[in-house]
């Protein structure tokens, strides 16, 4: 692609993405959260997509830094929260409850305005919302960050750390965040399988979120090799292509009514090798989570 049609089409985006929001062709979908312990989706992440009359789907990777170049990233943010409030509710409405994660870009938590919309839409959910936040969240203030994400926490919003391990991790940021679950990167999931070292760091990386108080999500599943090593490690959740790609609100539902998950746990125990004993955590500790 050279780069004038780059800039040609970056410029027909900016210029439909206020009304692709009223078309509907921007839209949510929803990627489910495996519960391990129990073979459960009881928690989901609300992600962003764009199907464009004339360029297509266009990926996240685009949408997103244009979004937030636009200067519109509190007005899709906010679309989004209302959105996955509607959705939530109508699961309740058919029986089902779970926890629906948006991803928060950084600018937003030093603005006060996008803190007041939310505090007013917040108790508006019928079930339980979370933010995700990543790890350079912070950079530009991190002092007043640090403030809404404990306001926000206040009026029951679970806050998140995704991409663990992406960035500049340090024990002094898991310290400072009043976060109640922890996202390791896909990168050291993709790789536990064939590397000596990627299982340590992840098996090292969810005892110290365990000791830190907070639930591990795996990102990136794909294989069920993968998924046994996750559960036999103790890791809470995992999340990815294994379990199943994001879906719009509809397949979602129909997705829920199968019991896929528990399927799918079963082969995974079956792949477990005699390493096994040596990730296992004992059993009184699995009991305890």
């Amino acid at each position: 692609m050279t780069r004038r049609k780059e800039s040609r089409d970056r410029a027909m985006l900016l210029r439909d993405m206020p009304g692709a929001l009223q078309s509907r062709d921007i839209f949510l979908v929803y990627q489910p959260k495996l519960r391990l312990r129990t073979g459960t989706i009881d928690g989901v992440e609300a992600l962003l997509r764009w199907r464009h009359p004339v360029l297509g789907g266009i990926s996240r990777g685009v949408l997103i830094p244009l979004v937030e170049g636009s200067g519109k990233i509190r007005e899709f943010t906010i679309w989004v929260l209302r959105q996955v409030i509607a959705d939530q509710a109508r699961l309740e409405a058919r029986g089902t409850r779970v926890a629906i994660y948006i991803n928060v870009s950084g600018p937003l938590l030093t603005d006060g305005e996008f803190v007041r919309e939310v505090s007013t839409l917040v108790g508006l959910a019928p079930g339980s919302i979370g933010f995700e936040i990543t790890e350079t969240s912070l950079i530009s203030n991190p002092q007043a960050a640090l403030v809404n994400l404990k306001r926000f926490v206040e009026q029951g919003i679970a806050i998140s750390i995704d991409d663990y391990g992406s960035g500049v991790s340090s024990l002094a940021y898991l310290k400072e965040l009043p976060a109640s679950e922890l996202k390791i990167d896909k990168l050291f999931i993709s790789g536990m399988t064939a590397s000596h070292r990627d299982p340590l760091i992840v098996r090292s990386t969810i005892d110290l979120a365990h000791a830190l108080g907070m639930v591990v999500v795996a990102e990136g599943v794909e294989s069920l090799a993968a998924l046994a090593l996750l559960r036999v490690m103790g890791c809470d959740f995992a999340q990815g292509y294994l379990i199943s790609p994001a879906l719009t609100i509809v397949a979602l539902e129909q997705f829920l009514d199968d019991d896929h998950s528990t399927r799918l746990l079963e082969k995974a125990g079956a792949t477990l090798q005699p390493a096994e004993a040596f990730w296992t955590r004992s059993g009184r500790e699995a009991e305890q989570r």
